[in-house]
């Protein structure tokens, strides 16, 4: 029996080994532009309801944590089905592999926004940096397993993140730069149109998956 389970741990290896080293086709373009379109819809809300997010953080962080949550639900629900009809036997494996790339820059991204409000209501300017920064390292973890392309996209969220850090809270007073609507919808919006771009017509192989 235990030279059973050997073997079966051996074929698990295996498995992992391969998945690590197969670029991953779970992520839908459709949904990761849909992604860009929902963070546009967000920053216009945001400019309709929320006039002056500095002296209301709590209301901008649950329009901004309410639409990644959203997103990352989309996503997950569509990659888990893709992954499951374009890696088949692979499906498991891939899935640990993409998600474990990505998944410290999400668990980071959440614990920093918490911190942050908790303790440092005064610095909520800073979130939209840091969560592009934050965002960009995911991006850059996970090239490995996308098309080279994508490495284009951490580059984006990186310089868009440290631009509004280095410029969000003094040009225009109490963090309102790093606070404006269009601080997230147009970095995320546009980038994730650019995800989805690379994700369309970057692979090693052409072929669609339907």
């Amino acid at each position: 029996m235990s030279d059973l389970h050997r073997a079966l741990a051996q074929i698990e290896a295996i498995r992992d080994q391969v998945a690590r080293a197969t670029e991953f086709r779970g992520y839908d373009p459709g949904t990761l532009a849909g992604t860009g379109a929902l963070a546009a819809i967000a920053a216009a809300l945001q400019g309709a309801l929320i006039n002056t997010p500095a002296r209301h953080p709590s209301a901008y962080l649950k329009l901004w944590v309410g639409t990644a949550a959203l997103s990352l639900a989309l996503i997950s629900v569509e990659t888990v089905s893709r992954v499951r009809r374009s890696h088949s036997t692979l499906a498991l494996p891939m899935l640990r592999s993409a998600g474990g790339e990505f998944l410290p820059s999400i668990v980071a991204g959440l614990l920093l926004t918490v911190v942050i409000a908790r303790d440092s209501a005064a610095e909520v300017w800073m979130l939209p940096g840091l969560w592009q920064v934050i965002f960009s390292l995911g991006v850059f973890s996970s090239c490995r397993l996308l098309p080279r392309p994508m490495f284009a996209v951490g580059l984006w969220y990186l310089s868009t993140g440290l631009i509004l850090l280095a410029c969000g809270n003094g040009a225009c007073g109490e963090g309102a730069c790093a606070l404006s609507p269009w601080a997230m919808g147009i970095p995320f919006g546009i980038g994730q149109i650019l995800v989805a771009a690379v994700l369309r017509f970057g692979h090693w192989e052409t072929n669609e998956i339907s």
